[in-house]
């Protein structure tokens, strides 16, 4: 039976694609050796940098984001190299594998799924690195399967507190346009990133951020590439072309979700998932339930998940939630498979859809007989509000 409405797609990424960016994607294709690409590709290239405040080159593939960790990796590093990574959670697993499947010796500090990566952990394994072995730092900025956010700043800090050469190279592609992320200004050498979560984008475009640092490794490193090899793109890109076919009507709608971006400014975009994710917390800890990440300070505005009761089923009640009330909400991944769920609050999104949301949320508890206390979209209202 037809459900009438919008559906709530509010998983955490891919988020919801603008109607002005829509529009712009609609475009027809053009020639992308032509004089008129080269204004469109100039326009992403040098506009993407604003997104992640560097003037260095941003590199832009037409991939998923796990095509740019792959990127990242093999642009920098050889076979054999000891690459540290901090277990924050599902997605910065999932890179580490990536890693091991290239031969890099990819060495985890574990986590808890319960913070972002801790720097004092960091400094004091990379201390006891004398002979400068570790060849790469690689941290999940805004880990996507827990709500959790680690302090990139504080961790070049801790790098650069022992003396340690290593490549610091940062996951953000879920935190890039929704958080505030500085690639210069934070000493990161490979910044990587996708389309489809705060670019309010399709998926299909990803991105390599890349320091001076990092171009010079990419002439010694030895692993193979050649679709990924940043080599290849300097000299095209230089002209607002690309090595190969690119994924042009997403360029399009890049350039317009850049615009979107500006319009409103980047400060009242990371202000606004702020205050998004703060009242979500809100309803979450009014419904008796818990959130995920729980090191203050490091949770997430980007998405928040959820903890079940003990014996309760995550999906069963996400299931019915959909059934009932239209709306799709992230599951719980790996370690927390069906005993979580994530509420996405990322992307063009407002405070109506945030109450529409959590009001789906908490009659998507009533329907599936979760335990709960009522209160929790007041409870969000109220922060909204100034109230909290």
């Amino acid at each position: 039976m037809r459900q009438t409405g919008q559906h709530f797609l509010q998983i955490p990424g891919p988020s919801p694609v603008p109607g002005r960016v829509l529009r712009a994607i609609s475009q027809q294709v053009i020639d992308h050796r032509g004089p008129e690409f080269a204004k469109v590709g100039m326009q992403a290239l040098n506009g993407v940098k604003t997104i992640f405040k560097t003037e260095q080159n941003v590199f832009i593939y037409p991939s998923s984001g796990t095509g740019a960790w792959e990127a990242a990796l093999v642009n920098t590093l050889s076979p054999g190299d000891r690459v540290l990574m901090f277990e924050t959670g599902h997605f910065a697993t999932l890179w580490k594998k990536i890693a091991e499947q290239l031969q890099l010796k990819a060495e985890f500090i574990e986590g808890d799924w319960r913070g972002g990566a801790d720097p004092d952990l960091i400094e004091a394994y990379l201390a006891e690195d004398k002979a400068h072995e570790i060849k790469a730092v690689c941290v999940v900025h805004n880990e996507t399967s827990t709500g959790s956010v680690s302090p990139i700043a504080a961790i070049r800090k801790a790098i650069d507190n022992v003396g340690h050469p290593a490549l610091f190279l940062v996951d953000t592609i879920s935190g890039l346009a929704s958080l505030e992320y500085n690639h210069d200004e934070w000493g990161v050498d490979v910044t990587v990133s996708g389309s489809q979560k705060g670019l309010m984008l399709p998926p299909g475009l990803s991105f390599n951020a890349v320091s001076e640092k990092a171009m010079a490794a990419n002439k010694t490193a030895g692993l193979s590439r050649t679709y990924w090899d940043w080599a290849d793109m300097v000299g095209p890109n230089k002209t607002g072309y690309f090595p190969y076919t690119p994924n042009t009507n997403l360029l399009f709608g890049l350039n317009e979700a850049i615009d979107m971006l500006h319009e409103e400014g980047l400060d009242n975009v990371f202000a606004r998932h702020q205050r998004h994710g703060k009242a979500t917390r809100a309803a979450v800890r009014a419904w008796g339930l818990e959130v995920l990440c729980s090191k203050q300070g490091q949770e997430s505005g980007v998405l928040t998940a959820v903890l079940m009761p003990e014996g309760q089923s995550a999906d069963r009640f996400r299931a019915k939630t959909l059934e009932h009330y239209n709306m799709s909400l992230g599951s719980g991944l790996s370690k927390v498979a069906d005993r979580a769920f994530r509420i996405g609050h990322l992307g063009d999104f407002n405070d109506l859809m945030l109450m529409a949301t959590l009001a789906g949320v908490e009659m998507g508890l009533n329907k599936a007989d979760i335990p709960h206390k009522a209160g929790g979209v007041s409870a969000a209202m109220d922060v909204l509000q100034g109230g909290s």
